[in-house]
């Protein structure tokens, strides 16, 4: 078996994403090589989407999903839209259907090149976040930072999308706030024992929102598609906007908004763009890497 395998650095909205093409092999991206991927600014990426032979009948792939901090994320929209286009330009498919960890996602290429990916339905039992405490309403959770009378940041909504989400409602740009600081914290927070994605959302409109997040095991990031997910059902849930919601991701350097879709059969479908960047060859075990040779060969 070859030490190296191919790759592809792609952003979804800004979101930084390594797809590695594992097909055809037993072994997988070790969390050291992701440790030594993302601390090369060259490859620094918010997540890994690893593709694997499939193991269900009936799909395309397996997508293993890893962390910049080498942990296991067991979804990532943004990325698996990155997924979707690279083997769309590969076999000429537009439909798909992936296994992940946290279950099956379906997806298709529309013929604008945007990407609509069905992140299934949304989990608000406070034990399947999960959560340290029980709550029966988890639209609104008694969590706050700052200062006892006069909070920074407080009554998050709180669900899965595959992975714990904290919504915290701002009534300005969340770009204003210091979520690099106050990120940190509430990920670790001991309410959330998985750790938790922590964003920012305003409120713009009936069907639009702006959002920032601190991305669980990756830190600040440029988007994060589960995140935009949470967002929109959480709006729709607590009755600030309606069902069918554009997302303006705040850190994106992408002005294309994100399009979230709460279905009335109870699915999420994030509709949004992928950008492939430059491809190379990778030692998954190790994180050694190079560019492909028409782009000049750089070893790391």
């Amino acid at each position: 078996m070859s030490n190296t395998v191919e790759f592809a650095r792609m952003n979804g909205l800004g979101n930084k994403i390594l797809v590695v093409d594992m097909r055809g092999r037993t072994d997988k991206v070790t969390p050291q090589a992701a440790v030594a991927l993302n601390a090369d600014a060259e490859t620094q990426f918010d997540q890994i989407m690893a593709i694997h032979d499939p193991k269900a009948e009936g799909t395309d792939a397996y997508i293993d999903i890893l962390n910049s901090d080498g942990s296991k994320a067991q979804a990532c929209g943004n990325g698996t839209r990155c997924v979707v286009q690279a083997l769309a330009a590969e076999t000429g498919k537009k439909a798909f259907t992936f296994q992940t960890v946290a279950g099956i996602l379906n997806a298709v290429e529309h013929e604008d090149g945007t990407i609509s990916v069905d992140m299934g339905r949304p989990v608000f039992e406070w034990n399947r976040i999960p959560l340290a405490e029980e709550f029966f309403d988890t639209s609104r959770i008694e969590l706050q930072i700052g200062p006892i009378d006069n909070p920074v940041l407080h009554s998050p909504s709180v669900m899965s999308m595959g992975n714990p989400h904290a919504i915290f409602w701002v009534d300005r740009d969340p770009m204003s706030f210091d979520l690099e600081r106050f990120g940190p914290l509430l990920e670790n927070h001991p309410m959330f024992p998985e750790k938790a994605n922590i964003t920012l959302a305003q409120v713009i409109s009936d069907s639009a929102l702006r959002t920032r997040t601190w991305e669980r095991g990756a830190g600040l990031t440029l988007a994060c598609g589960s995140a935009a997910c949470a967002s929109a059902v959480s709006a729709a849930r607590t009755g600030r906007t309606g069902r069918k919601v554009t997302i303006d991701v705040a850190s994106s350097p992408i002005r294309q908004p994100l399009v979230i879709d709460w279905r009335d059969d109870d699915h999420v479908v994030m509709t949004g763009p992928a950008e492939w960047e430059w491809s190379g060859m990778l030692d998954p075990s190790s994180g050694t890497w190079s560019r492909d040779a028409e782009r000049g060969v750089e070893a790391r």
